[in-house]
């Protein structure tokens, strides 16, 4: 189950970002593919005004997006959170040994998942590890989705086509998951059983669920060197998002407090810059022709490149 979550995040973003770097040929031939995935693009002032009301949403639609990366990602930060305190403790070992004794003496109920599943060195620091990469991603939505609410104002005549606006909801649903995919799987089981539990059993035999901040500050403490930098990263990116790169900062932070050895994660970097990229070079030309004295030389994304 847990390679099958994998392998298709991988091939949704493998699918999401190959149209785009095709788009983004310099290739005559092309054109008419680079329109078609341009068409889909579309939204605010780049789109045309003959295409208004069809197959289009209002760009005011966008607060959807982080409305359901907010409750997403909070979550999948919960059940990891909850998931992580119970089978792999930073600092409360006692529970997880008594736990220990307690499967192998027999007396473990049979819902009782966290009581029948062990976890290795390894794995308990990629669970925490999926913790800090959602904990980094949840500051994010909940920033954008403020800016989207009370912030950015838009014309009630802007429009985004719906396939884009299906895009939005398809990258903030597979984005968080993205960032804990390698233990989503058991996560899951873990939550399903103790929903079991809590049917069989009486609420006041169920184990009580605390949020513990000193759990957050053992999570820091326990951060490598690559966790720092990348939050560092992702931190002046943060700051700064106002500008077009730094969006790719944030994400590059999250890249590099990953470890920069998943995959998974790489391949969605990949379609954000890919994404970005196409969207500042068609808004690039769309100033061009509005405008006479713009900078035709300007870049947006890499410096002294595009």
């Amino acid at each position: 189950m847990e390679l099958g979550l994998v392998e298709l995040l991988r091939a949704a973003w493998i699918a999401g970002t190959l149209p785009i770097l095709i788009a983004s040929l310099p290739c005559s031939w092309l054109g008419s593919f680079h329109g078609l995935v341009l068409g889909f693009a579309r939204r605010g002032k780049i789109m045309k005004s003959s295409s208004h009301h069809k197959f289009t949403v209002p760009q005011r639609f966008f607060s959807h997006f982080y409305v359901v990366a907010v409750v997403w990602t909070t979550l999948l930060l919960i059940a990891t959170w909850i998931y992580a305190r119970r089978m792999a403790p930073i600092v409360s070992e006692p529970f997880f040994y008594s736990d220990l004794v307690s499967y192998l003496a027999g007396r473990s109920n049979t819902f009782s998942f966290h009581r029948s599943q062990l976890i290795n060195s390894e794995n308990k620091f990629r669970v925490w590890l999926s913790v800090f990469l959602l904990l980094l991603m949840e500051v994010q939505v909940l920033r954008r989705l403020f800016e989207t609410l009370y912030v950015f104002k838009y014309r009630p005549s802007a429009r985004m086509h719906i396939f884009g606006y299906l895009t939005g909801l398809f990258f903030y649903t597979a984005m968080p998951l993205t960032l804990c995919c390698t233990c989503a799987p058991n996560v899951f089981k873990f939550c399903t059983s103790e929903v079991m539990e809590f049917i069989v059993k009486d609420r006041s035999s169920m184990q009580a669920i605390e949020f513990d901040w000193w759990d957050l500050v053992n999570l820091f403490s326990k951060l490598g060197w690559c966790q720092w930098i990348g939050a560092a990263i992702f931190l002046w990116g943060w700051i700064h998002q106002h500008r077009c790169h730094a969006i790719l900062v944030i994400y590059a932070g999250v890249v590099f407090g990953s470890g920069g050895a998943d995959l998974t994660i790489w391949l969605l970097f990949g379609f954000v810059v890919s994404n970005l990229i196409f969207a500042a070079a068609e808004t690039h030309r769309w100033y061009l022709q509005k405008f006479d004295n713009y900078p035709s030389n300007r870049v947006a994304i890499i410096p002294f490149v595009c």
